[in-house]
């Protein structure tokens, strides 16, 4: 028996395990699960008893639906494979589905989870649609019977609108990016509204919209997005996104389209409503009108002007009154001065002459040349002219004739 390398056994079990195990399905629990910056995927696969080490590599990484999970239960279809440098084998993996479950549910369940867990499905940031939209975008097939329906819809209920077909993929694997890059086309001409829709089909045929690059491209979407992929029992990723779902393509255009004939009646609702209001905003101005008249002619500069007139008139009356009154009062009071004049003349002047009779006896009694008489001298005492017995023992007073002052003293006093 010939000695052989390490190399050389690993190749020879390496060519064993893959002519016999070229083609395995092993089902177990996911565990140590590394993502790698290359694409690949690398981890174990596990039971109750073993572990066997597996990888994914970018390709087939890359059509995976749904996002591997630690202690996740899975079905892997692949290949025995050595790893001849460490002489480990592993299972090379062609495809991954869930144990239990398919893999479409799977992935729809983790994304909306994870959707949901970023808020894209919160009520408070859909958007209202306008009432009287002008331009709408259809993202769909052009092809598609739905477009035909739903352009049906709107030459029925509402042709003052321009429509723009976003003609689109709407299955397969570059359906999601083509639906993606309408949306964001659709954003960015600010359309009244965007509807992404096609008709009914399988969960494989209507995949593309439970894709999370359709999701981000709602959810960034300025304008309002209608969702109307499917039948009414067909619930997408992009129904909860959108700001409306609608259940059917034609529903979607019922939804966002007002009814010309509907419009009619409203039109003609209001019309009789606008009448009976004018009708009463005519009928309750006639009345303040009327009213207004009233006060101005109760109030009017005219009535205010025969008003003051008869005022001053008045005034005028009572001011003569008061005029003829004065006048008769006076001249009976004049005739009064008139009659009592003598007799009260007559007591003035005698109260005069009396005052001039006085004044003058006491001139002549103060006359200069009556004090320079020859033996007379006039006496006073503090400046006030005396008479000689008013004057007692020791009392100073004054000699005053016309032309000498003399100081004197009484130092004597006897009556006579």
């Amino acid at each position: 028996m010939s000695t052989i390398s390490v190399s050389t056994l690993n190749e020879q079990i390496k060519g064993l395990l893959e002519t016999t195990f070229s083609r395995v399905l092993v089902e177990g629990e996911l565990s140590r699960i590394t993502f790698h910056n290359s694409g690949h995927i690398y981890f174990s696969l596990k039971d109750n008893s073993s572990t066997l080490k597996a990888v994914m590599f970018r390709g087939n990484a890359s059509k995976l639906k749904f996002q591997l999970a630690e202690g996740q239960k899975v079905i892997l279809d692949g290949a025995i494979t050595l790893y001849k440098p460490r002489g480990e084998y592993q299972i090379n993996c062609f495809s991954i589905e869930p144990s239990g479950q398919g893999t479409l549910a799977l992935a729809y369940e983790q994304l909306k989870d994870k959707l949901s867990s970023k808020g894209y499905f919160e009520q408070s940031r859909k958007k209202e649609l306008p009432k009287f939209p002008s331009r709408i975008a259809l993202i769909t097939s052009a092809t598609g019977a739905a477009l035909q329906d739903m352009l049906r819809v709107a030459n029925s209920r509402y042709r003052a609108l321009e429509i723009d077909i976003y003609d689109v993929l709407v299955q397969g694997d570059r359906a999601s990016g083509a639906i993606a890059n309408a949306i964001d086309m659709a954003d960015s001409r600010g359309y009244d509204i965007a509807i992404i829709t096609r008709g009914g089909g399988s969960k494989e045929d209507l995949w593309a919209f439970n894709e999370e690059i359709v999701a981000d491209a709602i959810f960034r979407a300025k304008i309002p997005i209608i969702s109307a992929v499917g039948h009414e029992i067909d619930y997408l990723i992009s129904d909860f996104v959108a700001d409306v779902r609608a259940a059917t393509p034609s529903n979607a255009m019922e939804i966002c389209l007002p009814d010309t004939h509907e419009l009619y009646q409203y039109l003609d609702v209001i019309e009789q409503q606008m009448s009976h209001i004018v009708s009463q905003k005519v009928f309750t101005k006639k009345q303040e009108l009327e009213h207004l008249h009233k006060s101005y002619s109760q109030h009017s500069i005219q009535k205010q002007l025969t008003q003051k007139f008869i005022q001053v008139k008045q005034l005028q009356e009572q001011f003569s009154q008061n005029i003829s009154l004065k006048i008769k009062t006076s001249s009976n009071e004049l005739c009064n001065i008139k009659a009592r004049y003598p007799y009260v003349g007559q007591t003035i002047f005698s109260n005069k002459q009396n005052k001039l009779n006085n004044t003058l006896k006491m001139l002549e009694s103060n006359n200069p040349k009556l004090k320079s008489k020859s033996g007379f001298a006039q006496i006073s005492q503090d400046n006030k002219v005396m008479d000689l017995k008013d004057l007692n023992l020791d009392d100073n007073f004054m000699l005053q004739s016309d032309k000498v002052y003399i100081s004197a003293k009484v130092t004597k006093r006897e009556e006579i």
